[in-house]
């Protein structure tokens, strides 16, 4: 990288240094700081709070991301163009005074007079992005805007709009700046090169002279295909009778071979079909009704029907020379239909339309319509660049404080361009929530990031946004209990215009949230581990009741007689190891207990406070220790690589930030609050007072083994 005499100003937030962008020498300078001390590197155009059609500017190649180069060269562009870039940091509107004074800008002058006399003001007021919205009030669809795209509406030349629709329909449609459906120099000349050929290839069938075989072509060749063997067969039986009368009686059905079907069931046509295709009797002339071979009748009617009377008319029969005619032209109507060319226009227009745009010029004429087009395209470019200013002073410093630093998110004052919105559920809101395409995905690399995450689906019936009713959100809970959190939980989400949407829980990744939380997690562990194996027992016990009981039932009462006394001596004898396995865990358990009294009355009155302490520790150390590791671990950067981007730093979230990031519900300052719940569950009140008395019996005999009284001093 280049040197610079710049001073830079770097914060200190997520574990790693970051630029601070207060200053037009800042962004002039930007292309001499290292890019290994930017925050990211390259980040999607989608998901992104900031406008679209800035992002698309800035997206030079159109490829849907937006890397370091690109942003140089936007900040680049936009410091060359602006007389005074402070105002890149005001909301001020730009007036004319407030593009530089060079050549570049000059397009811009005047493009922003033009737009001002439009909106009818006066060339001192001021313009913003809001007045470029609507594109195609700037660009009317039926005036040159010189982006050399024709729509349909650019012309009133039916033909030409005809052209236009067929070459969308065949090619696909480019948008034009008034938003209409256009084609491009390029799809012009596509097109009507796949035309040529087509209109080629048309030619050589008057060339050659490939005759047609009538409207329906493939039916004729059909048929055609389905007899040219039998009637080649017949004709050729009629000239070996004319070589030898004798041949009269054999080339014909002989009465032996008809004697021999007549045996058979003449339902199945194949042993019919086999014989002549009709009597040899009629000579050259061939009927196509009368006297045909049962089993070739339909297919000599479609002969008929395809063929013959399209060429010949309505004829009874066919001679041997009109056969070969027929035959002659389907072989070279084959030929020619071999040599058709393979172009994509054909699936959408026909033949005779596409001879006929290319007879009449229609190609030359679009072109000139093109032309025409662009002969205004200096002034309308002035346009695309002025709206490209104004959404730049607007949002290029936003993109700046996201992308070269993370200022936005850890400066906590605005929200970050990556975050979608807050997210309500069970008590607390979430602030790091960003959208997501592919959850599962998303949620392959998103682990790594030590966060706890819960994937959203959220829905808005009826109501879509931005033509959407369905969206994914992850958001990171970094406060309050994770016991709630579960698959199938409910909440609502509000995005950054302030729309709801209902949130459902569809998947969790679990990680640390708190050291308070890790402190409860081992207990309620034990209570959960605890009460699973209680209902366990009781579901078994229960289960076994039941089960005996319906064995009783079943069986008679001899045999439950006979059960009853196997059972009580099984009974006897069962009972009597399990008593004496409970007297011996009573008794170890007693001599536990008391070697665990023994010695904590061996203490002085102060050291038990720090026996239950350690005794605390060594349960919950462990769980907060590992979750304060993990919690330090905490990371935004596998977030937001998930969704596409270069994060190029830690970007940590520790705890002190964590906590800023989810808020937990609390009640209003100065609130008046009743304590007594008309609904709470009825306390017994023996614990308490076994608890005193316990604590009253320790006092006493802490009292009775003298544990308060100042050991006396050794003698003298």
């Amino acid at each position: 990288m280049g040197t610079t005499h710049h001073r830079w100003q770097f914060f200190r937030a997520g574990g790693f240094d970051q630029v601070q962008l207060d200053t037009p020498a800042d962004l002039a300078a930007l292309r001499s700081l290292d890019q290994k001390l930017w925050a990211t590197l390259a980040c999607p155009t989608s998901n992104l709070e900031l406008d679209q059609r800035m992002l698309g500017y800035i997206d030079s190649n159109g490829d849907g991301r937006i890397r370091a180069p690109e942003v140089l060269d936007a900040v680049d562009w936009t410091l060359a163009r602006l007389a005074d870039p402070h105002t890149l940091f005001r909301d001020d509107p730009l007036t004319l005074a407030s593009f530089s004074g060079d050549d570049q800008s000059h397009h811009l002058v005047v493009a922003a007079r033009r737009l001002l006399h439009i909106l009818g003001r006066d060339e001192s007021q001021g313009l913003d992005a809001t007045d470029t919205d609507d594109l195609k009030s700037l660009f009317p669809p039926a005036e040159p805007n010189g982006d050399g795209l024709v729509p349909a509406t650019l012309t009133e030349d039916a033909d030409l709009q005809a052209a236009i629709a067929d070459i969308i329909a065949s090619m696909g449609a480019e948008t034009d700046r008034s938003g209409e459906a256009a084609v491009s120099e390029a799809g012009i000349n596509a097109f009507f090169e796949q035309a040529q050929q087509v209109h080629d290839w048309q030619r050589q069938s008057l060339e050659h002279g490939v005759q047609s075989l009538g409207p329906d072509a493939e039916s004729a060749i059909a048929a055609i295909g389905a007899l040219r063997e039998k009637i080649d067969d017949y004709f050729t039986r009629v000239e070996m009778v004319a070589f030898d009368p004798r041949a009269a009686s054999i080339m014909n059905a002989d009465e032996a071979e008809l004697v021999r079907l007549s045996a058979l069931n003449l339902a199945d046509s194949r042993e019919v079909a086999a014989l002549p295709l009709a009597s040899l009797q009629h000579g050259e002339a061939l009927p196509l009704e009368q006297g045909i071979n049962p089993a070739w009748r339909s297919a000599m009617q479609a002969l008929r029907e395809h063929v013959v009377k399209p060429q010949l008319g309505d004829v009874q029969a066919i001679t041997r020379e009109q056969w070969r005619e027929l035959t002659a032209r389907c072989n070279d109507y084959f030929t020619w239909q071999a040599a058709k060319p393979a172009v994509a226009i054909l699936q959408t227009l026909d033949v005779e339309r596409i001879v006929w745009l290319v007879e009449h010029g229609v190609q030359a004429r679009l072109l000139e319509l093109v032309a025409r087009d662009l002969e205004v395209a200096e002034a309308s470019d002035g346009l695309v660049d002025l709206d490209k200013l104004l959404r730049l002073q607007r949002g290029l410093l936003t993109l700046l404080r996201n992308f070269v630093s993370f200022q936005d998110f850890y400066g906590r004052e605005r929200k970050a361009i990556f975050q979608a919105g807050r997210l309500f559920i069970d008590g607390r809101s979430c602030d790091l929530v960003v959208e997501v395409g592919d959850v599962e995905a998303h949620g392959q690399v998103a682990s790594n990031s030590d966060s706890f995450l819960l994937y959203c689906a959220c829905t808005r019936r009826g109501q879509p946004v931005r033509q959407r009713e369905t969206l994914n959100i992850v958001a990171a809970v970094t406060a309050g209990s994770e016991e709630e959190l579960l698959v199938g939980r409910n909440g609502l989400f509000y995005d950054r215009q302030g729309n709801d949407w209902d949130a459902t829980v569809v998947k969790v990744v679990q990680n640390a949230i708190s050291v308070r939380e890790a402190f409860w997690s081992p207990y309620r562990r034990i209570a959960r581990l605890v009460s699973e194996q209680i209902q366990k027992f009781a579901a078994s016990r229960d289960s076994e009741l039941v089960n005996s009981t319906a064995a009783r039932v079943g069986d008679g009462t001899e045999v439950a007689a006979e059960a009853s006394v196997a059972s009580k001596s099984f009974d006897i004898a069962k009972f009597a190891g399990v008593f004496a396995a409970i007297g011996l865990a009573v008794g170890a358990l007693g001599a536990a207990m008391a070697a665990i009294f023994s010695g904590l009355l061996s203490l002085q009155w102060w050291q038990w406070p720090l026996v239950f302490a350690g005794v605390l520790l060594a349960i919950s150390g462990p769980s907060m220790l590992m979750a304060w590791f993990k919690l330090r671990r905490r990371n935004l950067g596998p977030i937001l690589d998930a969704n596409g981007w270069a994060v190029n730093s830690q970007a940590r979230i520790n705890i002190g930030f964590g906590t800023t990031l989810t808020q937990l519900a609390c009640l209003p300052r100065g609130a008046g609050r009743s304590l007594r719940d008309p609904y709470a569950a009825r306390k017994p009140l023996w614990p308490w007072l076994l608890l005193v008395l316990v604590i009253l019996g320790l006092v006493f005999g802490a009292v009775q083994l003298d544990w308060f009284s100042s050991p006396l001093p050794p003698a003298p």
